[in-house]
């Protein structure tokens, strides 16, 4: 049987299955010509470079990205198109990494902005509420939230001691009694589970939710910036 010619579509495959298995430090113009099965030389023909590599790839998983039911009010628009963002980027590890490195915009890009934008103004939002809209939600329109810790803790890695953890506890209460509130109503009381991370689906969804809410109400009051 023939093999498949070499083409953009089928190097950028390829690059998304490599990092889908490997990771995105997996993905080389070197590593992939193997996976291919070609030289290096011959993906310059169709990527020009790393970059150009990395562009097509967000591209390929922003393609990913469904459009919500036409007869849905904004709200519930914006609501769907970002959950199917997110759903896409779960489904791909290296993608969220991948597109906070990019700083060029592509047409595939472009356009989603675009989409999510329409979904706004066809709503009836102004342009000045719509522009500080998109600035809220940020990253959320890819399907993912800033972190409020970056690292967190190994989950493989055993728990502190018992008395490690009392003695955390009465240095916390003592310096950031606020904090041990928060971290003891998150945990159900079990400190040694603190920077295992929350439920991520639900803290993306309440973020979410309650920026749609607010944004309905400010555009309701007819909101405009000074």
């Amino acid at each position: 049987m023939a093999r498949e010619p070499l083409s953009r579509e089928r190097v950028l495959r390829a690059a998304v299955e490599l990092a889908d298995g490997s990771g995105l430090d997996a993905v080389s113009m070197r590593g992939l010509a193997q996976v291919l099965g070609v030289v290096p030389m011959a993906l310059y023909k169709h990527v020009a470079n790393k970059d150009e590599l990395l562009d097509g790839m967000v591209d390929a998983v922003i393609g990913e990205f469904e459009a919500p039911d036409p007869a849905l009010d904004w709200p519930d628009a914006v609501r769907a198109r970002l959950l199917s963002a997110r759903r896409a980027v779960l489904r791909h590890a290296w993608a969220r990494r991948a597109i906070e490195s990019r700083t060029r915009r592509t047409p595939a890009v472009l356009g989603y902005m675009d989409a999510v934008v329409g979904t706004f103004r066809r709503g009836g939002l102004s342009v000045d509420l719509t522009h500080h809209v998109m600035h809220a939600l940020g990253n959320r329109i890819w399907g993912f939230s800033p972190e409020l810790f970056d690292a967190p803790a190994d989950p493989s890695a055993p728990p502190p001691p018992a008395e490690q953890q009392r003695a955390t506890a009465e240095e916390f209460a003592r310096r950031f009694p606020h904090v041990l509130e928060i971290a003891t109503a998150a945990t159900g009381g079990d400190l040694s589970a603190v920077g295992g991370g929350c439920d991520e689906q639900f803290e993306f969804e309440f973020a979410l939710d309650l920026l749609l809410d607010g944004v309905a109400r400010l555009h309701g009051r007819g909101w405009r910036s000074a």
